[in-house]
């Protein structure tokens, strides 16, 4: 019986744009904040054309919108990347090593500074903590099999 092999690879385009703030630190989390930044903005401009294009109609107060909230988001999303990168850095810097514990450290402090930021609620503070301390190491872990 004959049979057929498909055999091939895939890579996506690589994009850098490099800063140099004078601090690897602050390289880092600029880095993080203006990829995932940039990320966050091109969700909203995706779910915001789709929506014009189901609904049939664009109007100047629609774009507004759209750009404002592209904004918001890019600079929400950016934010939370940037304190990320940046505690994983500092996690690493301080502990000499450069091992998954950084990443679920880092997503822990990132986690409960961002919570602390926006609401007063402690029990709420220590879930997104843990939250995202878990979500970090779990990425850690699927980049390490990858």
């Amino acid at each position: 019986m004959p049979h057929g092999r498909f055999s091939g690879s895939l890579c996506s385009p690589k994009i850098d744009v490099v800063i140099d703030m004078g601090n690897p630190f602050l390289n880092r989390t600029v880095d993080g904040f203006l990829k995932i930044g940039a990320v966050g903005a091109c969700k909203v401009a995706a779910e915001e054309t789709f929506e014009c294009l189901n609904r049939g109609d664009i109007s100047k107060r629609k774009v507004e919108h759209t750009l404002k909230k592209m904004c918001q988001e890019g600079a929400y999303w950016g934010t939370v990347a940037g304190v990320y990168v940046g505690m994983v850095y500092g996690v690493e810097r301080v502990r000499g090593r450069s091992d998954w514990k950084n990443a679920m450290i880092g997503g822990a402090l990132s986690g409960a500074l961002i919570s602390g930021a926006s609401n007063n609620n402690k029990d709420k503070i220590i879930k997104d903590a843990i939250t995202a301390g878990a979500v970090a190491t779990a990425v850690e872990f699927i980049n390490y099999l990858t």
